[in-house]
């Protein structure tokens, strides 16, 4: 067995060479920051492949260096693949002249040679090769192009190792490591003549317009909202519901009719009512996501985080820090995680509490249902201002933070804008399924046994089997429900299915699924009005975020922290929520 560590600026395609290479689906983006810690992959059962995290040099002290560096020094590691881009040697042979100090064989992949072509570059293999007394190997990566030839490497071990100190090359000197790059691109490089604009230039003097940049990003949001709600997503969602999930309780109906009430109730209202109010809106949730990874392939949301970068300097961060409040629009686990690559120990805790402000994929079934009910033909507007509102929220709280517990200089912001391309479909698939895969584990897990759980807590008392309103929890959401009337929404149906989210965003619409059954569109539809309505989703957009998100919180930063989260979190969801209701009302007369 061999150790072979993966390493490279950000961005230049390693975590595809990993997925290529191990027949791995770790997800793959046309932006920074994606691998935001060491993943581990294998060739058969002779080569393990660690893939770390993206980084320009090993003395910036960055957190992901850190990981780098201390892994090169202490994995046992036995060559180390160093994936560049093509196009860009002079910023990428930095790093490579770095790694020149672990004394370790050196496979220097050049990647995205359709991108060094299209840029009229032609590079000599051979003679990079010598001058760096490294193995090149050129591929690219996206379309699959000359990986064989690495993983064949790699198997056979045929490959230029260094048998004295002259062969390494390192210099301690950043001044003179610039110099001898320059020295061996000019022998090695010829450059043609290409059209002097190219198609990113192009498309950038658009998109990143100082006019057109915001318009433009909020416009592009809004196009996803209206292919999820209003094109795709939603009507799939629909004809689910219509034909799929109502065929499944008829004939659990038929087949049930002669068992016993509280075991037919909890089929069909407990674990059909419950899962079934979740698993329909599935369609939606990947319809989302496959948007989302469009403009990440595509390298739109390098852009977003440049653009951004003046908004969040208002707030104490740079245009960094947007990354992970992407992220956060999948799921705030990873995107707190992610808040590790940012440099300062402030920027990662302000982030970090920032982040699940953003709108995560469980609260999009809250969203569809409730919108469908009392916004019909208005759905992608409705949830389209819910994820601005956190965006606009977690901006005034940043503000907030920044001027009384986070003061402190702001740090410099570089961010690589990568060439725009059409994303590979297979790429698509593989992200898009990868989340609906995720979407359908949590229903079948979470959802599933919270769903049964609220059954039988619905249905039972100390007494037994007993009608709804007298149950265990009627009696204790009766208790809670008086803390939810200034917003429009005192049932102790509501306040339930608030107090189980906590366990996953998604639960809140099984646990309404439970308790209202089958009728569950007609009754919302009666014990809400549409400013109630959306004064509730506007509470399940910024309250405490679920069970996952807060352990993640206490690994990262804390105890201490983590109960600031909790609790800030849930104060601000009652405030906000409470204004929304109540300025409306008073709008509305």
């Amino acid at each position: 067995m061999i150790t072979v560590a993966l390493l490279g600026n950000p961005n230049v395609g390693k975590t595809t060479l990993f997925n290529y290479l191990t027949g791995s689906n770790q997800y793959v983006g046309n932006w920074p920051g994606v691998t935001i810690e060491k993943k581990e992959g294998y060739i058969g059962d002779r080569v393990k492949i660690v893939d770390l995290p993206g980084i320009y040099a090993l003395d910036t002290f960055s957190n992901e260096e850190k990981i780098s560096k201390e892994f090169l020094e202490k994995g046992n590691v036995d060559v180390i693949v160093n994936i560049v881009d093509a196009s860009s040697l002079n910023r990428n042979l930095y790093l490579t002249l770095q790694l020149k100090q672990f004394k370790k064989p050196i496979i220097l992949v050049l990647n995205m040679m359709d991108v060094a072509k299209a840029k009229g570059i032609k590079i000599d293999f051979e003679k990079l090769a010598k001058k760096l007394g490294v193995t090149v190997v050129p591929i690219s990566a996206s379309k699959g192009i000359g990986i064989e030839n690495v993983k064949k490497l790699l198997e056979s071990g045929n490959f230029f190792r260094p048998t004295n100190e002259n062969d390494y090359h390192y210099i301690d000197d950043e001044r003179e490591n610039y110099r001898f790059i320059e020295e061996v691109l000019s022998e090695v490089i010829v450059k043609e003549s290409v059209e002097s604009t190219t198609i990113t230039e192009k498309i950038d003097s658009i998109v990143l317009n100082r006019f057109l940049a915001y318009p433009l990003f909020l416009l592009i949001l809004y196009l996803i909202f209206m292919f999820t709600f209003n094109w795709v997503g939603q009507p799939l969602s629909d004809a689910m519901d219509e034909y799929i999930i109502s065929g499944i309780v008829n004939l659990l109906e038929n087949l049930l009719q002669n068992s016993s009430p509280w075991f037919s109730s909890l089929i069909i209202d407990g674990i059909v009512g419950g899962v079934g109010s979740v698993i329909v809106f599935l369609p939606v949730v990947m319809t989302l996501f496959l948007g989302i990874t469009f403009l990440e392939d595509s390298g739109y949301m390098a852009r977003a985080a440049f653009i951004m970068d003046k908004i969040m300097r208002k707030i104490g961060l740079s245009g960094k820090a947007f990354i992970p409040f992407i992220i956060g629009f999948g799921c705030s686990v990873p995107a707190i995680m992610s808040a590790r690559t940012l440099e300062s120990e402030k920027d990662r805790k302000l982030t970090a509490l920032l982040v699940p402000l953003m709108s995560c994929n469980a609260r999009l079934p809250v969203y569809a249902l409730f919108a469908a009910i009392f916004f019909p033909g208005n759905e992608s507007t409705v949830t389209f201002s819910l994820y601005i509102l956190g965006v606009a929220i977690a901006i005034i709280i940043g503000l907030l933070f920044k001027n009384t517990i986070f003061r402190k200089d702001e740090e410099p912001f570089i961010i690589e804008l990568p060439e725009y391309k059409i994303p590979e479909l297979r790429n698509l698939m593989i992200n898009t399924c990868e989340k609906g895969k995720g979407f359908l584990k949590k229903a079948g897990t979470i959802i599933f046994a919270m769903s049964v759980m609220v059954w039988l807590l619905s249905n039972f008392n100390f007494n037994g089997f007993t009608d709804m309103e007298n149950s265990f929890l009627a009696n204790f959401g009766s208790t809670i429900a008086s803390v939810f009337k200034p917003m429009g929404y005192g049932t102790w149906q509501s306040a339930v299915a608030l107090l189980t989210g906590l366990m996953a965003k998604e639960v809140v619409v099984s646990t309404m699924g439970v308790v209202y059954g089958l009728d569950l569109y007609n009754i919302l539809s009666q014990q809400f009005t549409p400013l109630a309505a959306y004064s509730f989703l506007v509470f399940v957009l910024l309250y405490t975020p679920c069970i996952s998100v807060i352990a993640t919180m206490r690994k990262e930063f804390g105890n201490r922290m983590m109960a600031f989260s909790v609790f800030y979190q849930l104060l601000l969801a009652w405030i906000v929520s409470f204004v929304v209701y109540n300025v409306g009302s008073f709008i509305i007369g």
